[in-house]
């Protein structure tokens, strides 16, 4: 099927391009005074290269679509929702609440500043990404991000089927009530980390922050160091090898916590029984 070619527009009516199918759409501008909504809705098929969005909702119930070398700024308000299967490679997108129930979406060198980024959606993936978001990926599922440098509060909530590599996570309450998820050789600095979460696994990772892992079920450290991680693992069932110095263990519910150093145990005041060991190399 041949392809439908479009360059060098510029666009900004409401629903310019809706339903847009197999095109190739190159150094194009979606803004203007019309300040149209949902200018590439229900397309498939498109591919975007070297464009600028200016305007809100652009693509929204979208499939089979890639963009690159492409910018959305502020003004482009929640801009891929509702879509699947699709591509961003070297773009900049900053307006709010980015992705939402969303699948399938992968983004490659992409530089994202997006509050509520990636809500509710399934399978997606970003790779050799930056990116700032409060609240980032909640509720979603079978997340991926390798060599990711994340800043953030209110991370990974509620989320199931999460895989990290190679990035450094600045955040704060992360994880809280996450099932499956594994970090390997990351950086995870944050307050409160993984509370309430289940099947949790950290390989070969830096964790800084106070009071982390607490309430937590079958959580996992292996290879590990901890810093400035004090009252940490209360009520959790765990089993940790950490080396280097924990400041303090709290109640443990379960399982082995194995470290070169301890600051303190406090074994006491719990309201549950508490039978996990502290064990010192």
């Amino acid at each position: 099927m041949e392809r439908r070619i479009i360059e060098n527009q510029s666009f900004d009516a409401e629903r310019a391009l809706y339903h847009l199918q197999h095109a190739d759409i190159r150094n194009c501008v979606f803004a203007g005074p019309a300040d149209g909504e949902s200018v590439l809705k229900e397309s498939s098929d498109v591919s975007l290269y070297g464009c600028s969005f200016s305007l809100r909702y652009p693509l929204w119930h979208v499939s089979a679509f890639s963009v690159e070398d492409s910018n959305m700024d502020e003004l482009t308000r929640a801009p891929i929702w509702y879509a699947k299967d699709g591509t961003l490679r070297n773009c900049e997108i900053t307006g709010v609440k980015a992705v939402r129930e969303c699948a399938d979406i992968r983004l490659h060198d992409c530089r994202v500043e997006s509050t509520e980024f990636g809500w509710k959606s399934c399978g997606i993936a970003l790779l050799d990404t930056s990116i700032t978001s409060e609240y980032l990926f909640f509720d979603s599922k079978n997340v991926t991000l390798k060599n990711v440098h994340m800043t953030g509060k209110y991370s990974f909530q509620y989320i199931d089927g999460l895989t990290i590599e190679d990035s450094v996570l600045d955040t704060k309450d992360a994880f809280w009530h996450s099932k499956n998820v594994t970090v390997r050789n990351s950086v995870v600095k944050g307050e409160y980390l993984a509370w309430f979460s289940e099947h949790v696994t950290l390989i070969d990772c830096k964790i800084i922050g106070t009071q982390p892992f607490c309430y937590c079920e079958d959580l996992r450290l292996i290879n590990c160091t901890m810093e400035g991680c004090d009252l940490s693992f209360e009520y959790s069932d765990v089993n940790a090898d950490v080396i280097g110095r924990i400041d303090s263990v709290k109640n443990p519910k379960r399982g082995i916590i194995t470290a070169d150093e301890v600051g303190e145990i406090i074994m006491g005041d719990a309201v549950m029984p508490c039978l996990g060991q502290v064990k010192i190399r």
